[in-house]
């Protein structure tokens, strides 16, 4: 509502003062104040804070009437009355010396500030005054309270008489009541025999008259506190009567809130007691209190002191209130507590050292509440201003806090707004975000959607949708909008402010005319014509519709109320606006979808059709009056009405369900009547509901009924026009802020699916629930309550010298106002379970299920319960939590939200929680059934601390055989040290993470994720890669050690066994991908077991199924014959399928790609786009079997249109597939790049292409290899060989198995795999035959070995150093081959010499990509 904004200010006084200021009081109109010191009165203009006049009593005349005490305006601001301590009455007027001006603006050469507007030296230039002392008037007695009353003036003095002195006539009009003969009585009907006999020595302390009850609020010196009432128009004793408030004994001050009819007594106890006085029988009735509570406040709660001064604001919303012991706090109008002083950065500095607080002698508010002027007792009673060094002003102790405020304060229609606009004196706060930001308002992401919004302009949605979440919650700054300073000098200050539903324009009124800001342009447009600016009055506020700007105003010039519209993209000029006269000065108004509803002086509510016309260059809007509501019988003073809008809210909503299109209609008018809510609906029972009249607009006419009063104590109204029907639960409802009683929602009720209404249920509910934050703005859909904060920031710290102590920096924080919001759902759901409405709870929460922080409303509302019912002291007869937890269940995030809630909350609560949501142990196999991993490894911290060991081992086992099913991998690291550490005994600290990165993960499969691999070009380093590599891959280091070093605790090996058993089925299943993951993530010694299984598990049982399932799990397609070599035997249908099968298959497995590859690897999109064209291609190999030219053109494509710059040849020069797949154009040895390529070899290199596997595949394949090769398991290494097509793999196999004693059974199993695989690639896969046939000689080699194999011997494990040597030929035979470029086997078994070319080809092809074929380092 009400917000502090920076540091306050200090006034500085230009004369030679020695006393110290007592007294501060603002005129009626708020444009000067009266400053009085003992002897001496000023007068101050209020903006500029400039000194006009000051009175300096003599003497002679100071001893007599003593020190100045009191002052009080006339209502007019001719007149100043002040009271002295010896009773006198001082009267001074003030005659303003005409056109004369203390202070003029000067502007630089060339300014466009003219002067020749009208009203401008009132306006920017402090009047000439003068003060004369007109009247003394001598009482008698000491001089308790001054009051100003209409025309007259109220005097209480210590004797126990009040005066009643006019204003004109001082001397005849003076009158004496004695107080011991008015009439008290605890109300009005009761009888009039209470009166203050027995108590001579009463007298009123403080008193204030209230215009809108027609009384004063008095406190006498006793404490006790009544209001005094005139009962007719004279004012004599005999017709004063006077009531009670018979709970406070202890009042200290009072303040009356004349648009709320609020009574505000200050008491001893540091509380603020606010009384209103009941309508029927005139007794004194408590509203509520405003206290500092214990849990905000525990160190000063109860040590503030009696209560001195409270200060209602201008526009009556908030309340300042000060105590003895001083401090500030800011309450609204029912208390909701705002800002207070005596806590946070305004009490303690920055080293935590307390601060005295600052103690106020007297406070007053300035112009629209933007400034509180405050006379700060404590700094000037030590210290009394004096000229320094340089004779220049002093600072003496007036401060000016100052203040932004919500535009509800002034402008109620913007309350079915869901923006937050706050406005200070020069500037307004939105928090619409910025343009960009707001381009997409239900979705920031979908910018390809909305592309379509952005050429109407940014923020249109091309409906009046609700912003989205991201601009209205996206960060806790605000958009400032700075006013523009032309308007702002001339009318300040700033009185109504509007924003659009859209949040793109709003537009500001001072004290003439108004102007409007654009937050797409960045501009502010104002009157081309200031006169007609100055003479146009806004009354009754504004409203935007649509483009245009709807406001009721004075016209000065014809003396004429108005109500007016302007179009926003047309000049600011009376010619484009539709003006139309209104009989009634307008007081408030509002815009509810096509309708305007003005609420005018003489208690009418006045509606009108608002229509848009395209006519001629500029649209234009015309009005026509659709009805008048007269609502003098029930308002008693036209100026008690808060707010009034339209809305579509009515009690039956069966007639919703019959006819939905109804539901935009104006149903009903809500009133607020000083706090009072009050709803008059649309009669529909009379006949003209079932009249089939002609005309449309007959059933806008329907009359109202009877008014209804809906809720009490209400500050705020929301309600919106849209229509939702997921969400017609909130949509549909009524939303109040209630002050310190926090919200309220009138809630419709449906019956479910369509059925009848029960008759005893009542169609709507009035739910009350509390938020922490002061709501400003209600997202109707998106169930949250936008508001604001204030927050502080101390800079102390900057200060530290001793002479910067009385710095208002060090004294004060510097205040900032955030943003904030807050979700209310879980409220409205536990209230409607508590009214045992369970089935409407359901309906709302459905409806709002795909909210984002939907699983923490529901967590909330268990939490609050749980909290709220576990820690209560006294026996709850019907539990809520059951409810909540049966309610929760009906939810797929159940499992969820009872295991968050539980570890939020603390381990003393766990037993009642789970004995109303079921056995931690049942919902953890639930979890388990559900494949909930994540939330299942959280109930078992819970059976950690609520079971025995054994059971959370038994449940945490099930759990890591699910995870380590589903490749859960950190989930499985987690459950290796949950494991370990209830095995040794540390079930209460679970053990760290180990910040040191595994060695082992970081090899192999670990990089497949997040790495790239680089290949070297030369093979010289090959033999120390190749060492690299396996050193790597041996765990090492202390997480390494884990597996050896705590193998004989029981708890390791039972870890082990699991991941062996794992690490089997996956070697069984042929699940080699998912092992080196396995090996590679958990740091597994996949090296060690294996030599273990080599016999056993490790052993290939059928190569071709291998074969099949590594093709498959490594996206690695089958190779294909080039159409020049197909003879005859290949021309049938049967081969041509077979390709066309396997292409599909390598598009199928595309979004496996997808869903596999890290976006680590970069390039792996291009290649599978890349497989996609060949696939694409498969049409053309079908109809073309034999004519080569068309398939080479089919593939070669993908190669020419890489890249523009690359020609044939340098397409050709790539060292491997996986290069090209990448898009990187290396260039190969010079040898190399120097060969010409022949058509077939062109041809048979675009088919190589095709043939290979993704680059990630490839170097996973190749590291299986060689972790395969180091573990002996030569069967593994030959399907990998085959897989990969590289006869150098199958050479060294073979060489191993010949140069050492090899287990016959392996040979034999080799042997009979090869076999398997030749008969197969004979029958299924022709592609495999080139390749074997290279292979040949060695086959007919491992059956000699195999023959002459008599007694097979037990095979010993590969020594490690052995391995080096092994590499060794390997590199040497690489790098001959590559230099000679022919490979010794090529000619072996091929006969044609299209085959030869062919071999050779591949030959080279394949030797230079084994230079860099066992590189698997991190680059």
């Amino acid at each position: 509502m009400y917000f502090l904004s920076g540091w306050p200010k200090r006034l500085l006084c230009p004369l030679e003062s020695l006393e110290r200021p007592l007294h501060i009081q603002t005129d009626p109109q708020r444009a000067f104040f009266a400053v009085l010191f003992p002897s001496q009165l000023s007068i101050w203009y209020c903006r500029p804070s400039v000194l006009i006049v000051s009175y300096k009593e003599l003497s002679k005349a100071a001893s007599q009437f003593g020190p100045y005490k009191r002052a009080e305006w006339r209502p007019d601001s001719t007149m100043i009355a002040v009271s002295t301590a010896n009773g006198y009455i001082l009267f001074f007027e003030i005659p303003s010396a005409r056109d004369k001006y203390l202070y003029e603006p000067i502007y630089p050469k060339g300014s466009p500030h003219l002067k020749g507007t009208p009203h401008y030296k009132e306006e920017q230039c402090a009047p000439s005054l003068n003060l004369e002392m007109k009247k003394v008037l001598d009482l008698q007695a000491s001089i308790t309270s001054l009051q100003s009353m209409l025309e007259d003036l109220l005097v209480a003095t210590a004797d126990g008489f009040l005066h009643l002195i006019h204003w004109d006539g001082m001397t005849n009009g003076r009158k004496a009541i004695n107080l011991c003969t008015v009439p008290f009585s605890v109300d009005l009907q009761s009888s009039r025999a209470g009166s203050l006999t027995g108590f001579e020595d009463v007298y009123i302390r403080d008193m204030e008259y209230c215009a809108t009850l027609d009384g004063f609020a008095v406190v006498f010196n006793d404490g006790r506190v009544g209001f005094i009432t005139p009962m007719s128009s004279r004012f004599t004793a005999e017709q004063l009567h006077g009531v009670w408030a018979q709970d406070v004994v202890d009042g200290t001050c009072v303040a009356v809130n004349n648009k709320y009819r609020l009574m505000a007594f200050g008491c001893a106890n540091g509380s603020v007691q606010v009384y209103t006085i009941d309508t029927t029988t005139g007794a004194m009735q408590f509203s509520h209190k405003l206290e500092l509570t214990p849990k905000q406040y525990p160190d000063i709660w109860n040590k503030t002191g009696p209560v001195k001064l409270i200060r209602w604001s201008p526009d009556s919303c908030v309340v300042m209130v000060t105590w003895e012991c001083g401090g500030l706090s800011l309450w609204s109008v029912f208390g909701a507590q705002l800002i207070c002083t005596l806590g946070g950065d305004f009490a303690y500095q920055s080293d935590g050292a307390k601060k005295d607080p600052l103690k106020i002698c007297s406070m007053t508010w300035g112009s629209e509440g933007y400034h509180l002027w405050v006379i700060d007792g404590s700094s000037s009673s030590n210290m009394k201003p004096e000229r320094n060094a340089n004779n220049e002003a002093q600072q003496f102790g007036i401060l000016q806090f100052q203040f932004i405020k919500s535009a509800l304060t002034v402008n109620p229609c913007m309350s079915n707004q869901e923006q937050v606009l706050l406005q200070g004196e020069d500037r307004l706060y939105l928090n619409c975000g910025d343009a960009a930001q707001t381009q997409s308002p239900r979705n920031t992401l979908a910018h390809s959607e909305h592309n379509h919004t952005r050429e109407r302009g940014p923020f249109s949605d091309g409906s009046l949708d609700s912003q989205g979440l991201s601009t209205l919650l996206g960060h806790r700054h605000w958009h400032v909008v700075q006013i523009h300073s032309t308007y702002l000098e001339s009318n300040w200050p700033i009185r109504f402010s509007a924003i659009d539903k859209l949040g793109q324009n709003v537009a500001v009124v001072g004290k003439f005319g108004f102007a409007h800001y654009s937050l797409l342009t960045k501009k502010w447009k104002l009157f081309g014509n200031i006169t007609q600016e100055q003479t146009m009055m806004v009354t009754g506020g504004l409203a935007w519709w649509n483009d245009f700007i709807v406001l009721a105003c004075y016209n000065l010039n014809d003396h004429q109320e108005e109500l007016r519209i302007y179009l926003r993209t047309s000049n600011l000029d009376n010619a484009f606006a539709h003006i139309t006269k209104v009989q009634a000065n307008t007081l408030l108004l509002s815009v509810f979808r096509d309708i305007v509803i003005l609420f005018r002086a003489d208690c009418s509510i006045c509606l009108y059709s608002i229509e848009r016309r395209s006519e001629g260059l500029n649209p234009t809007a015309s009005i026509q009056i659709l009805q008048e509501v007269s609502m003098s019988r029930y308002i008693p003073h036209p100026f008690l009405v808060v707010s009034v809008t339209l809305t579509s809210v009515r009690t039956e909503t069966g007639i919703t369900l019959k006819m939905p299109q109804q539901a935009c209609e104006a149903e009903s008018i809500m009133l607020n009547l000083a706090g009072q809510l009050i709803m008059l609906q649309r009669d529909r029972s009379g006949p003209q509901i079932r009249d089939k009249d002609n005309n449309p607009n007959q059933r806008k006419h329907l009359p109202f009924c009877a008014p209804v009063v809906l809720a009490q104590s209400v500050e705020n109204v929301w309600t919106t026009c849209r229509i939702n029907k997921q969400k017609r639960h909130l949509l549909e409802a009524l939303w109040l802020s209630c002050g310190g009683a926090g919200m309220k929602v009138w809630l419709p009720l449906f019956p479910r699916d369509h059925r009848k209404p029960h008759s005893f249920l009542s169609r709507r509910i009035m739910l009350p629930f509390h938020i922490n934050i002061y709501p400003l703005a209600v997202l109707f859909e998106d169930a949250l309550v936008l508001g604001a904060v204030n927050d502080t920031v101390l800079y102390d710290c900057l200060y530290t010298q001793t002479s910067a102590r009385e710095h208002l920096e060090v004294l004060f924080p510097f205040s900032i106002v955030e943003r904030t919001s807050q979700i209310y759902l879980h409220h409205i759901l536990r209230q409607l379970l508590v009214r045992n409405l369970g089935e409407q709870a359901l309906l709302l929460a459905h409806s709002c299920a795909t909210l984002p922080y939907f699983p923490h409303v529901l967590e909330l509302m268990l939490h609050e319960v749980l909290e709220e019912e576990a820690t209560s002291r006294e026996p709850i007869p019907d539990p809520l939590l059951p409810t909540v937890a049966k309610f929760i269940t009906e939810f797929p995030l159940f499992l969820q939200t009872v295991v968050h809630c539980a570890r939020k909350t603390e381990y003393a609560l766990w037993n009642y929680l789970f004995a109303a949501v079921g056995n931690p142990k049942d919902l953890f196999e639930e979890c388990l059934m559900a494949q909930d991993l994540d939330t299942a490894a959280s109930y078992l911290i819970i059976l950690q601390n609520m079971e025995v060991p054994a059971v959370s081992r038994q449940h945490a086992t099930l759990l890591f055989n699910t995870a380590l099913e589903q490749g859960k991998w950190d989930l499985c690291r987690h459950m290796i040290r949950f494991l370990k550490a209830i095995g040794s005994g540390e079930t209460e600290t679970p053990p760290a993470t180990p910040t040191t990165q595994e060695p082992s993960s970081s090899s192999g499969f670990e990089f497949f994720r997040h790495r790239s691999i680089s290949l070297s070009q030369s093979a010289e380093n090959l033999h120390s890669k190749f060492n690299l590599t396996k050193t790597l891959s041996m765990p090492s280091g202390p997480s390494g050690k884990r597996w050896s070093k705590d193998s004989d605790c029981a708890e390791n090996m039972y870890i082990d066994m699991m991941l062996w058993r794992h690490a089997r089925r996956l070697l069984e299943e042929i699940k080699l991908k998912d092992l080196g993951c396995f090996a590679a993530q958990l740091g597994f010694e996949l090296i060690g077991w294996l030599c273990k299984e080599r016999a056993r598990a490790a052993r290939v049982e059928d190569f071709v199924c291998a074969l099949k399932k590594l093709h498959k799990d490594f996206l690695w397609p089958f190779p294909v014959i080039p159409a020049s070599s197909i003879n005859s035997p290949f021309k049938n249908g049967k081969y041509k399928t077979a390709v066309g099968e396997q292409l599909l298959k390598s598009q199928s497995t595309d979004t496996f790609v997808n869903m596999e590859m890290d976006t680590g690897i970069s390039n792996t999109p291009r290649s599978r786009s890349w497989l996609g064209t060949i696939s694409s291609s498969q049409r053309e190999i079908d109809t073309v079997s034999s004519h080569g030219p068309h398939m080479q053109d089919a593939f070669l494509s993908p190669l020419l249109s890489k890249g523009d710059e690359c020609s044939i040849g340098s397409a050709t020069d790539l060292t491997e597939t996986s290069s090209m797949v990448d898009g990187d154009w290396t260039m190969m040895d010079e040898n190399f790049s120097s060969l010409s390529l022949t058509q077939s070899e062109l041809e048979q290199l675009s088919l190589e292409l095709a043939s290979k596997g993704p680059h990630k595949s490839q170097v996973q394949l190749r590291y299986l290899l060689h972790i395969f090769m180091e573990a002996g398991c030569l069967d593994w290494c030959v399907v990998i060989g085959l897989i990969l097509r590289e006869s150098s793999v199958i050479n060294q196999v073979f060489s191993i198995m010949q140069s050492s004693d090899i287990d016959g059974e392996i040979c034999q199993n080799i042997k009979t795999g090869l076999d398997a695989v030749d008969k197969w690639a004979s029958t299924d896969c022709p592609g495999y035959k080139p390749f074997l046939s290279i292979i040949k000689p060695q086959i007919q080699k491992l059956n000699e070995i195999v023959e002459e194999q008599v007694q097979p011997e037990a095979f010993q494990p590969v020594n490690p150093s052995k391995v080096p040597e092994q590499a060794n030929p390997r590199a040497e035979e690489s790098r001959t081959s590559s230099s000679h470029g022919t490979n010794p086997q090529s000619d072996a078994g091929s006969s044609s010499a299209s085959r030869h070319e062919e071999d050779k080809a591949k030959t080279e092809d394949e030797d230079s990509f084994q230079e860099g074929s066992y590189d698997c380092v991190v680059s």
